[in-house]
């Protein structure tokens, strides 16, 4: 599985972290975030990570910024795009099964390095359910994105 990530200055090293153990469990990991700690603007951090989910470049997405908050509305504007924000591992899964979120979102200043972590392995182990309900809930999200309701 190749996964992208994307954060703002607030998350870079938090985002380095989160690489370095998805590598080592054999994840192929695409870094779209800034490195440093000078201001990035998170709207700006979403754009690449987007993209890439938009083009099939990579099949989830983690994007990280102070709260999570943030990136996670600036992620939900991009097309086909199904963003959450959490901050423990019970959402994130929840948002796979029933959602079929295909970006991760959280808080370098909300959550903890190990918990991160746990949020990452929630969300990117779990599968969709494809269970009637969620598919049509699914769908009119995607029919409101594309003017349809």
């Amino acid at each position: 599985m190749k996964i992208g990530i994307t954060n703002d200055h607030a998350a870079a090293q938090l985002k380095f972290s989160i690489m370095k153990e998805l590598e080592e469990n054999g994840y192929e990991v695409v870094n779209y975030g800034t490195d440093g700690t000078q201001a990035f603007d998170y709207p700006e951090a979403a754009i690449p990570l987007c993209k890439a989910l938009q083009n099939k470049e990579v099949d989830l997405g983690i994007a990280i910024c102070g709260t999570g908050v943030g990136i996670s509305i600036a992620c939900n504007k991009h097309k086909g795009i199904r963003a959450c924000c959490c901050s423990e591992p019970a959402s994130a899964r929840l948002t796979r099964e029933h959602n079929d979120a295909n970006v991760i979102c959280f808080g370098a200043r909300i959550v903890g390095e190990e918990l991160a972590k746990d949020i990452v392995r929630a969300f990117i182990t779990t599968e969709f359910s494809h269970e009637e309900r969620h598919v049509r809930r699914i769908q009119m999200v995607t029919d409101i994105e594309n003017d349809q309701l």
